[in-house]
């Protein structure tokens, strides 16, 4: 009985597709979870081989990952495009590429170096964890972390919980460590930015509208540290104009921009008048 369901399993965690479902339920799909690709044929013998090894190790992952097979001989121009020269070929793609294959019939250690490599990790498996258990979520992501230093998902997941109760130097230090990454920008922008928002804005707003390029600075400054963001960019980019302020004005501005995205409106509107003031 036992037998009967690993039997079924296993034909259940692999599917043959055509041709013409290869962009959609690859490529396409790829973009979602990784997908495994059996490129095989009727007549070959290897192919058999690796047939009932490749269908257990899908089972395996099959949570994580998506395992299709795909008559070469009916795709002839989807395997000229992948250059496949011998089969089995068995590919991984994910986000649309390759990441991942082997060529022949691999014993089954091969086959599950290729789908452990694919699926989330135990880092992932936390970080996710922890998105469903609010009360453990430090606790989850600390583990993450230990797992994966430079983990992006756990480090912006934490972070704000450190900033929320005023751990900043911590959540700096963890967010530096993923320089590349968009939202740690914008979480490390936010932060740095906050430190500013105490001045007296009426003060500052006074003195900046009588001419005192400092004062605009400072209260450019203070308004993004409020998230103010639109009153700020004028005074930031006014101060921009004073060179013993361009530098300061300008990292303040694009510590805003980092705050709002590349794709936000007064991102658009404001970046040729910071470049105007600063050229």
């Amino acid at each position: 009985m036992a037998t009967a369901v690993c039997d079924v399993m296993r034909i259940m965690s692999v599917r043959d597709i055509t041709a013409d479902q290869f962009q959609t339920d690859v490529i396409d799909a790829s973009h979602h979870r990784p997908v495994v690709v059996d490129f095989w044929a009727p007549w070959c013998g290897p192919c058999r081989h690796l047939s009932p090894l490749l269908e257990t190790v899908a089972a395996r992952h099959a949570a994580d990952v998506d395992t299709v097979k795909l008559n070469v001989d009916s795709a002839p121009q989807i395997s000229a495009q992948l250059r496949i020269q011998g089969i089995p070929a068995v590919k991984a793609f994910k986000d649309g590429a390759i990441v991942g294959e082997f060529v022949g019939a691999q014993p089954e250690p091969v086959i599950e170096r290729l789908f452990a490599g694919l699926g989330p990790s135990d880092a992932d498996r936390l970080v996710a964890q922890a998105g469903t258990e609010p009360a453990d979520a430090e606790q989850l992501l600390r583990k993450a972390l230990a797992l994966e230093a430079d983990h992006a998902g756990a480090i912006v997941a934490l972070a704000p919980l450190l900033i929320g109760r005023g751990e900043s130097d911590e959540a700096r230090q963890l967010l530096g460590r993923i320089p590349a990454d968009g939202r740690a920008r914008q979480l490390l922008a936010e932060l740095n930015l906050a430190g500013d928002a105490g001045e007296d804005l009426d003060m500052l707003r006074t003195a900046a509208e009588a001419g005192d390029a400092a004062a605009a600075l400072r209260l450019g400054k203070a308004l993004a540290g409020r998230g103010e963001h639109a009153q700020a960019l004028p005074w930031l980019v006014a101060a921009a104009h004073d060179a013993t302020l361009r530098d300061e004005a300008r990292t303040t501005v694009l510590a805003v921009f980092d705050v709002l995205g590349g794709d936000d409106d007064l991102v658009r509107t404001w970046r040729p008048k910071l470049a105007a003031a600063l050229f």
